[in-house]
């Protein structure tokens, strides 16, 4: 990660160091915040921020599930705002290929209780790079992790949740240590869920599969768009259940997320998928949707938010 100058701080720029919280504001303690992490690219057009309005909506839907009033140093925020918040924080830096908004209790708490707890949001660029690290472009290696997907009945799955995002820790800690770049989490039913900031496809008996929304699922919008630009190439794609066996054996596996975009997977628990390298279908889609992104693909330009 490369930081930047600027940070959007309850609606000021501030510098990257003057950007601060107290030690007890409830969100770092209790990890009461919303956050969504948002891919800006280069187009011929200039930059642009894929599926914003798809983000901000999941943003504030996030909130609204939490509780969390969209109030910060007594303004009241909408959906139109939060959406030129971002853009701003994007044309004030430079290189930026990520933009990731948090929406947090601020407020100096010591206790569960988070009803009238201050509210902050602050606005983040960086330039990523690749989230995977060097050589993911030759497929990546993943486990299956211990640690399983927390379900509906223990958290909001649904939802963007700092909190929740502590097993998602503990499984890519237990990946690195392992020698993989990534761990895929099962669900409390054993069966495939998703990885500690992706979510994962398989290729198998010619359809491509992933896991439906009720396996406690974060919905991607990465993975939903996957899932049309899939389609619209002729693929047949069904969301629906697999287990751990499906998996491994698979013709093909690949990840998806905003940081990760299209990741090819080569092994999982150190066992070859396929042959061991990226396969046709993963290779197609991953240049498919690099083109898109970047607007050369003039029918999926509605995707795009261009910043200038």
């Amino acid at each position: 990660m490369d930081k930047t100058e600027k940070i959007w701080l309850d609606g000021k720029m501030v510098k990257w160091e003057d950007a601060k919280v107290h030690v007890l504001s409830h969100a770092l303690n209790y990890g009461t915040g919303v956050f969504e992490g948002i891919r800006v690219y280069q187009t011929p057009k200039g930059p642009a921020v894929f599926r914003l309005k798809d983000h901000v909506k999941r943003l504030m839907d996030g909130c609204k599930f939490m509780g969390i009033d969209l109030e910060f140093a007594g303004k009241k925020y909408g959906f139109d705002d939060i959406m030129e918040a971002i853009k701003q924080t994007v044309r004030e830096n430079k290189n930026v290929d990520y933009v990731k908004p948090c929406i947090f209790l601020s407020g100096e708490e010591v206790g569960l209780n988070p009803v009238g707890v201050p509210v902050s949001m602050a606005i983040t660029a960086i330039h990523m790079g690749e989230y995977l690290g060097k050589g993911a472009d030759k497929g990546a290696k993943i486990i299956v992790s211990s640690w399983h997907r927390p379900d509906n009945l223990c958290a909001p799955a649904g939802a963007k949740v700092n909190g929740v995002y502590a097993t998602s820790c503990l499984a890519k800690r237990e990946a690195v240590t392992r020698g993989a770049s990534e761990a895929v989490m099962l669900n409390s039913n054993g069966l495939v869920g998703e990885c500690t900031g992706e979510n994962i496809f398989i290729y198998r008996q010619g359809k491509i599969m992933t896991p439906k929304p009720s396996n406690s699922i974060l919905q991607g919008i990465t993975r939903n768009s996957l899932v049309q630009v899939a389609r619209d190439l002729g693929f047949t794609v069904e969301e629906t259940d697999f287990c751990r066996t499906e998996l491994t054996t698979a013709d093909e596996v690949w990840m998806t997320g905003t940081a990760a975009e299209v990741a090819p997977v080569t092994y999982v628990d150190e066992r070859p998928i396929g042959d061991g390298t990226i396969g046709p279908v993963a290779s197609k889609l991953r240049a498919r949707f690099a083109d898109i992104v970047r607007g050369k693909v003039p029918e999926y330009d509605a995707w795009l938010d261009y910043v200038n």
